[in-house]
């Protein structure tokens, strides 16, 4: 099993801001692929989808970026999530808009 986090601060007030960008990219990916963040648990909200056989969890924290371990940690436990298998989407106030960067 696999998990994508996007990080974002919930609320109006931070929707359609740069430091969203990890929950702009989930809603992205659900809108194009009919999946709905419809599931919640431990202060998070996710989605589910199968992807070349494997079961990948979509998460968005619903706890402000900084405490969003009080979200996620509990869920990789529940679902035996190893770190290995997770990717972070969160934006980098460092880097020009439209540049990615990856790294373990």
């Amino acid at each position: 099993m696999k998990m994508i986090i996007g990080l974002g601060n919930p609320g109006p007030k931070y929707s359609d801001t740069k430091h969203n960008i990890g929950f702009i990219t989930l809603d992205d990916w659900a809108h194009h692929n009919k999946l709905s963040f419809d599931k919640s648990k431990f202060d998070a909200l996710y989605a589910e989808e199968r992807i070349n056989g494997e079961k990948v969890l979509f998460v968005k924290p619903m706890t402000y970026m900084n405490d969003s371990g009080r979200a996620v940690r509990p869920l990789m436990d529940y679902f035996g999530i190893e770190i290995e298998d997770i990717v972070v989407v969160y934006d980098d106030m460092d880097m020009p808009p439209g540049r990615i960067r990856l790294r373990q």
